[in-house]
């Protein structure tokens, strides 16, 4: 698939129609197996999490630690094993403006879909950690001038973490300013009542398509799809759902093995290399290889 026709996709995906929009919940993802799960399990949309490539390639927190360019690498392995739109966290865009747009150009032509850029200072943290910063308002409208500008097809997401550091007028005002900038779609994290996220909804709902991130364990008051459906939200963000589970069962199987010496008992909860094979179409590409043999 193009890379203007993903967008095209992502783009009727968000439409509203004529009994609003519709949610789609939106699974995080770090590389190709786990963006394929997500595919073959049918979601629509994919999300490469920041925090997720941080703690499954790196092992290590979301705070900044992730480079543009091993983003952009993320986003070719990715685009090259899935279909579907595929969201991108653009962090602040790893600098400056310039630097903002080298990165963009760079993760469009390796097959974004959309990418989400944030008002946070560096470094910046997991948007459901304490101790953010946010950027003056004039440099964070910038970013996301600076996004559109650069952009062709892609969607540019604008995210504001302003709620938790200058409170919940600041922060509407904030995705105020971002709209009128021409964002495509707007993110306030971190909404702490169902007041605040039900007048996020009445600000901006139908104006533009809004985000929900629904964090396992993080900041929210409401972690039920057919709510933020019935307040206009259309995409709920789940960028560590993989990730919490592997790490929720990891230790136990590794238990297992340490002391049984062997996997036997667990073969209810894992698959056997002829499934991984049926998963990654192992048949697929040997049939493929046939037919360029000598």
């Amino acid at each position: 698939m193009s890379g203007a026709a993903h967008v095209a996709v992502l783009k009727d995906l968000l439409a509203a129609g004529p009994d609003g929009r519709r949610l789609h919940s939106v699974p995080g993802c770090w590389d190709g197996l786990t963006a394929l799960l997500v595919e073959r399990a049918g979601f629509p949309i994919a999300f490469l999490s920041g925090g997720a490539l941080s703690m499954g390639r790196y092992g290590r927190p979301d705070m900044g630690l992730v480079t543009a360019s091993e983003v952009a690498d993320a986003v070719a392995v990715i685009r090259d094993r899935i279909a579907i739109p595929l969201i991108v966290d653009g962090d602040t865009g790893f600098g400056n403006a310039l630097t903002l747009q080298r990165s963009l150009r760079a993760f469009e032509r390796a097959g974004a879909s959309a990418v989400q850029i944030e008002d946070q200072g560096f470094p910046k943290r997991c948007g459901h950690m304490a101790g953010k910063t946010v950027v003056p308002l004039a440099e964070a409208v910038g970013r996301i001038s600076a996004a559109l500008d650069v952009r062709e097809d892609m969607l540019v997401i604008a995210r504001t973490d302003a709620l938790a550091v200058e409170g919940f007028e600041a922060a509407m005002d904030r995705a105020e300013a971002y709209l009128e900038a021409g964002a495509d779609v707007l993110f306030v994290e971190g909404p702490r009542t169902m007041a605040e996220l039900e007048a996020v909804a009445t600000r901006f709902a139908g104006r533009v398509p809004l985000v929900h991130n629904l964090v396992e364990g993080g900041v929210t008051p409401t972690d039920d799809g057919a709510v933020l459906e019935a307040l206009g939200f259309a995409l709920a963000l789940h960028p560590l759902l993989l990730m919490h589970g592997l790490v929720a069962r990891a230790p136990d199987w590794l238990g297992t093995l340490s002391r049984d010496r062997s996997t036997a008992g667990l073969a209810s909860e894992i698959v056997a290399l002829s499934d991984m094979n049926a998963l990654l179409g192992a048949s697929e590409l040997i049939s493929l290889g046939k037919r360029y043999d000598a």
